[in-house]
């Protein structure tokens, strides 16, 4: 439901304006210095599908139309604004949380699936469960399925998927103007967006465990640095989902004012900062591929 509010939010404003500054920006240095310019670009286009997320929980306006506006052009190029909406909305029925089949943004499979997988396949999920994995293979992996499902989904007949991908197609028309006025190559745009997704990666990396609880799913990472920011301390996740209409600069605040609560309902699921979380898993998984506790619990019988 959209938040109950008449103003705007003026720092969400401030930042997205600033966002598409930082993308200008560095698509404009190409010709200086490619290696700067495809940094530049890809911070820019991770923290601007951190602010999608902001807009299709309907920020910094109470109109959803006028939040797809502000984020339509297609700087991800592979992200429908729309489909982005309905899987991740979809992905807030907490019940349904690490479910491989109910949420959409579950990175476990189906034991029985798993079983059937073929060794390379295997291989590369185990690997794409350690963090130096997800942030390599990750985008690549998370981009095809991703693809691949819509495409099913469109050839089954799905108008809003299909209306989806126009609708992301027509966001792209300035984008490509642009990128050739700014005389940036394709393939250095491709790196731009496999380094924004990259960066994702860290946050989605174990935002949601496994737990016969859903209440227990959810992280903190109590970080307040550059990666807090680029996140719209979406790291305070758990806070996120609890209240989905707070926007991103009160989440801290609001976390800090009730830890006790969030800890309590999370069951301690808390990492003090994404240095620990690079510590312990680059090179390690935090899970396994199969669900452990499978068939996840979605009765909503745990719920407070």
């Amino acid at each position: 439901m959209p938040p109950d509010r008449a103003e705007f939010e003026l720092p969400t404003v401030l930042l997205l304006a600033a966002t598409y500054a930082v993308w200008a920006l560095g698509t404009l240095i190409w010709g200086q210095s490619a290696v700067l310019s495809v940094l530049l670009t890809g911070i820019a286009i991770a923290q601007f599908l951190s602010l999608q997320h902001e807009a299709l929980h309907d920020h910094p306006f109470a109109n959803p139309l006028l939040n797809e506006a502000l984020v339509f052009p297609a700087l991800a190029v592979f992200v429908p604004y729309r489909r982005f909406r309905t899987t991740h909305l979809l992905h807030h029925h907490d019940p349904a949380l690490t479910d491989p089949y109910d949420d959409p943004e579950s990175n476990y499979v189906d034991p029985q699936v798993w079983a059937k997988m073929s060794f390379v396949t295997r291989v590369l999920l185990r690997l794409n469960n350690t963090l130096l994995g997800r942030i390599t293979l990750g985008p690549f992996i998370g981009t095809w399925a991703f693809v691949a499902g819509d495409v099913r989904l469109i050839l089954r007949g799905e108008p809003k998927v299909l209306q989806a991908w126009v609708l992301n197609f027509v966001g792209l028309v300035p984008v490509a103007v642009w990128l050739l006025w700014a005389k940036m190559p394709i393939w250095g745009y491709g790196l731009a967006i496999y380094l924004a997704t990259a960066l994702l990666k860290i946050r989605t990396f174990l935002e949601h465990r496994a737990h016969e609880s859903h209440r227990a799913r959810t992280v903190i990472v109590e970080d307040r640095g550059p990666l807090s920011l680029l996140f719209l301390n979406n790291n305070f996740h758990v806070v996120h989902h609890m209240h989905p209409a707070v926007a991103w600069y009160k989440l801290p605040k609001l976390y800090a004012a009730r830890k006790a609560h969030y800890l309590r309902r999370n069951d301690g699921y808390r990492y003090r900062n994404y240095a620990q979380v690079f510590a312990q898993y680059l090179l390690r998984t935090k899970d396994p591929v199969p669900h452990p506790v499978w068939p996840v619990r979605k009765d909503g019988r745990d719920e407070v």
